[in-house]
């Protein structure tokens, strides 16, 4: 993402034709297969970050970026230091300064300015972004705010950002490390590879060692999951995934094979004719690592994959040299094939793309878990080309190559009028919308994302079984009434169609009806209507208890946490006329799994089972396996993945699943024409 792609052509001018042989091997030459890499890299981030269905593992790209940074700044430095005896520590932060911080400083602005445009609500969230942003600690902010790649409610352009945070504090450490090593003597940097080496493996450990297995919601419901400072809750996958310390393996690993792998000694060595080899190892990286974005994932229904957080990275690593070396070996075929023209163009402008590719996803989907379409992923895709190669043409190569000076003065006194004019007139606009967008930016109160904001209100309006559970004693089942028989109407479409699925048996035709009655007598405080559900109920529990519907409903639950507790109610004779249930948003389910959900609700007179709507790669499959729970005779299924399609009004936040004023209404309606209330 932020290794220089012309920085290998910095080596020194000669200094007459006798060049001494140990300046000729220090020289960096240009190797186009590390921009064609490069390329492959930033290509199958885009992917990912498109839509985690399309490349699983594409995140993986960002391991290869932290590889090549690693092995090229460290060939820098100490290609630098045999050349001129020294290490320019100041020069060698400005040429990072030039390179990395323009294009950065321009997608920061044009970013603030969209904000206050078009998403003022998010500005107070932004504002710490920004700030984390030009001090490079993006990662730590994140860590601490629990904002990761797993938080998927907030309109959040600057996310993308912790890698080059992750790499620029790399840059900043590194060189002083190099230069304490240098200054010992060759023999003594040799020596650091493998003290290098075994830092990339400690790392690996350490992250092993911490990963938590299994789902991460919060620190109530899964405190394992989590490490408490203070009163925060720090999200262990997210510390391991974005901190620099666990993520530092593979710039350690890249640093490492910079001092035993220098492309000009290579030459001058018997491995000069290996390149057969050098190739077969760089093909059986790149199948691996192609492999590997298909197969492993970052974060699941279930949590966090085991595989890539109990090694996967350090296999990432190792298939990443492998590929390094052959695109680093001048007669290798991997060079020329991976260095090909178009990857080439496409490397040598990866940091840009990089930069900008995340904040037109986000203003194209609105909120950061929301996977692109196809066509969005299509214009997103042009739109980013489009500003990445004028940003790299106007603004990052005319301050790297030390021009922009002289560009600006040509604009200010061209002889042609009009340029004048619009260079006048764009320095105006762009000063009056940057101010207007610090401005606002100071200015904008601290706000939850819409969503979250819907979600906490509707909090109060919910009860806890289990606290209900803990206040019954169970009862000897006497004393309490036989509930009134309900009498449920089916719900039609437009066109008279049925849109919800009717238990086994009902023959009707016309207006068909089910009145079930049960003679089992209940305790005296029986739960008449309950609904247990998942966040898109809770957006809708306030007017569900409106009408007397019991809800107990949380954020990220599945349906196997809530089994237990229907157990528990039917051992106290606490259910009443109706459940409804809305659960299969948060992940797979199984038959099983809805087997032991409806094993307790067998003696419940009416089953209200809702379908899915969501984004999701199992809402296919989770609504197959509801709808087929309408074969039951005590259960009705209400598909809310077809109703919600006609629901009037404003419904949806910007994820397309939860739900506005209009949303709830309509969603409490479907169920109370079901239930007759």
């Amino acid at each position: 993402m932020v290794a220089d792609p012309t920085a290998m052509t910095q080596a020194m001018p000669r200094r007459g034709a006798a060049m001494s042989e140990h300046r000729k091997i220090s020289r960096v030459p240009y190797l186009p297969g590390l921009d064609g890499l490069r390329a492959l890299a930033v290509i199958a981030v885009m992917i990912y970050h498109a839509s985690p269905d399309w490349l699983p593992g594409g995140f993986l790209g960002v391991e290869v970026f932290f590889v090549i940074s690693g092995y090229l700044i460290t060939l820098l430095i100490v290609a630098e230091n045999e050349r001129s005896g020294r290490l320019d520590l100041k020069s060698f932060w400005i040429r990072r300064a030039r390179r990395l911080l323009p294009a950065l400083f321009a997608m920061l602005a044009l970013v603030v300015i969209y904000t206050a445009v078009f998403v003022p609500d998010a500005l107070g969230q932004l504002r710490g972004d920004v700030i984390a942003a030009l001090t490079y600690v993006t990662n730590w902010y994140q860590i601490w705010q629990g904002q990761g790649y797993t938080a998927a409610g907030d309109f959040a352009p600057l996310r993308h950002l912790w890698s080059l945070a992750v790499e620029e504090q790399f840059y900043l450490i590194w060189p002083l490390v190099m230069l304490l090593l240098l200054s010992r003597g060759s023999r003594r940097v040799v020596r650091a590879t493998g003290w290098m080496l075994g830092a990339a493996f400690l790392t690996i450990v350490l992250m092993a060692v911490a990963f938590q297995p299994g789902r991460v919601v919060d620190c109530a419901v899964t405190p394992e999951q989590f490490w408490q400072i203070g009163d925060r809750c720090i999200s262990k996958v997210d510390t391991l995934y974005l901190s620099t310390i666990t993520r530092s393996g593979g710039l350690l690993a890249g640093a490492a094979f910079a001092l035993v792998w220098r492309p000009v000694a290579l030459m001058r060595s018997p491995l000069r004719n290996r390149a057969f080899i050098v190739d077969i190892a760089a093909l059986i990286g790149l199948v691996g690592l192609g492999a590997m974005t298909w197969l492993v994932f970052l974060m699941g229904p279930n949590g966090a994959d085991p595989v890539l957080f109990r090694g996967g990275f350090l296999v990432a690593g190792v298939l990443t040299l492998m590929v390094l070396a052959g695109v680093t070996h001048q007669r290798s075929l991997s060079g020329p094939i991976i260095g090909n023209p178009v990857l080439l163009w496409i490397g040598i402008r990866s940091y840009g793309l990089y930069l900008y590719h995340w904040p037109i996803y986000q203003a194209i989907r609105k909120v950061a878990g929301n996977p692109l379409t196809v066509p969005q992923f299509i214009v997103a895709m042009i739109l980013t080309v489009l500003i990445t190669e004028a940003s790299f043409r106007l603004i990052e190569t005319p301050i790297r190559e030390g021009t922009w000076r002289e560009s600006l003065r040509r604009m200010r006194q061209s002889a042609v009028p009009i340029r004048r004019q619009a260079f006048v007139a764009t320095a105006v606009v762009s000063s009056v919308l940057i101010g207007f967008g610090a401005v606002s930016l100071a200015r904008a109160p601290l706000m939850q994302n819409e969503i979250a904001e819907s979600l906490d209100q509707a909090a109060d309006a919910v009860v806890s079984l289990e606290d209900l559970v803990a206040q019954t004693d169970g009862g000897d089942g006497g004393g309490g009434a036989s509930p009134t028989p309900t009498t449920l109407d089916p719900l039609l479409g437009p066109n008279g169609e049925a849109l919800v699925e009717e238990p086994a048996g009902v023959t009707d035709t016309t207006t068909t009806t089910t009145t079930t009655t049960t003679t089992t007598t209940l305790p005296p405080d029986p739960i008449t209507y309950l609904a247990v559900g998942d966040s898109v109920m809770l957006g809708a529990a306030e007017v569900l208890r409106d009408n007397r519907v019991t809800v107990d409903a949380e954020v990220s639950r599945q349906m196997s946490d809530i089994t237990p507790l229907l157990r528990e109610l039917r051992e106290r004779d606490l259910f009443g006329v109706a459940v409804i249930s809305h659960l299969g948003t948060n992940g797979p389910l199984t038959q099983d799994m809805i087997d032991a959900f409806m094993e307790p609700l067998s003696a419940v007179p009416n089953v209200l089972v809702m379908t899915n709507r969501a984004p999701r790669n199992w809402t296919a499959r989770n609504n197959e396996l509801l709808r087929n729970l309408s074969s039951r005779p005590n259960v009705i299924v209400i598909d809310w993945e077809r109703l919600s399609a006609e629901c009037p009004g404003d419904c949806f936040y910007s994820d397309g699943i939860h739900l506005k004023s209009d949303g709830q209404r309509y969603y409490a309606r479907l169920i109370f024409d079901v239930l007759g209330i």
